[in-house]
């Protein structure tokens, strides 16, 4: 198995250590064909991209392309803001992208005052330190991620389930019904083995992401591996492996626009 395109991949433009040029440079060592910048969402509200340095972001990552000969894509780890799936990635925005991710992170700006007390106060952050969620966490969990992946042309649904218990199997479903792929994230581990092998079953789509936070770790895939070893996940439903490229919603809707 050979990782193709790294899709997760941050920088201090949000929470990551190294440059873009340096993200790129890596992944141009370790022999990737292409690799995307995705810093966080505008409504982090401690670590997210900020609007106004989205044009040097932008250029960096051009710049980037042009030095080490890669694809370097312009994406964006974008937030769920409450029970309506809105995201802080909006159509006035998709122009600017080349690829959406989207996550469900803790301390974001919230929709409503409502939703912060749902999934900050009394939700995701309790579980953060140690707390397991209630049933009622769970399902307006579960509404926030099916109305995101229904109502935005999210690419890849990043890291499902950590930090933010839900139902894992129904979202699943749901992403491979609208063709948004699975990460399987090799920074943190966010599906039991026996989560994945139901996602499996169900004939969802994956790709394989670093989420690296310094440029050592870009296209590194070590985490995954070992729960490949445990798990039988068909490798040609691994999409950015062995020389495949995904075929991503947002790229598809804007051949439209």
């Amino acid at each position: 198995m050979l990782l193709t395109a790294d899709y997760h991949t941050h920088t201090p433009y949000s929470h990551g250590k190294n440059t873009v040029d340096e993200n790129v440079a890596r992944a141009k060592e370790v022999g990737l064909q292409k690799v995307a910048i995705t810093d966080h969402g505008f409504s982090h509200v401690v670590f997210g991209l900020r609007r106004k340095e989205l044009e040097n972001y932008k250029a960096d990552c051009k710049a980037a392309a042009v030095k080490y000969g890669i694809d370097v894509l312009v994406g964006i780890e974008s937030n769920i803001l409450g029970e309506s799936g809105k995201t802080d990635l909006t159509e006035k925005d998709y122009e600017d992208f080349d690829v959406f991710l989207c996550g469900n992170h803790i301390f974001v700006n919230y929709e409503s005052q409502a939703a912060w007390r749902r999934f900050f106060w009394f939700g995701n952050l309790p579980v953060s330190c140690g707390w397991k969620g209630s049933e009622a966490l769970k399902k307006a969990n579960t509404i926030a991620y099916l109305n995101a992946i229904k109502n935005n042309p999210i690419d890849i649904l990043t890291h499902l389930g950590y930090l933010a218990p839900c139902d894992i199997i129904e979202v699943a479903k749901c992403a491979t019904d609208y063709g948004t792929y699975i990460e399987l994230n090799s920074k943190k581990t966010h599906f039991t083995d026996e989560e994945l092998d139901k996602i499996v079953q169900l004939g969802a789509r994956f790709v394989i992401n670093s989420d690296a936070h310094d440029a050592s770790r870009v296209g590194d895939t070590a985490l995954v591996e070992e729960q490949l070893k445990r798990v039988r996940v068909p490798l040609d439903r691994i999409d950015n492996i062995d020389g495949r490229f995904p075929t991503f919603r947002l790229a598809e809707l804007k051949k439209h626009l």
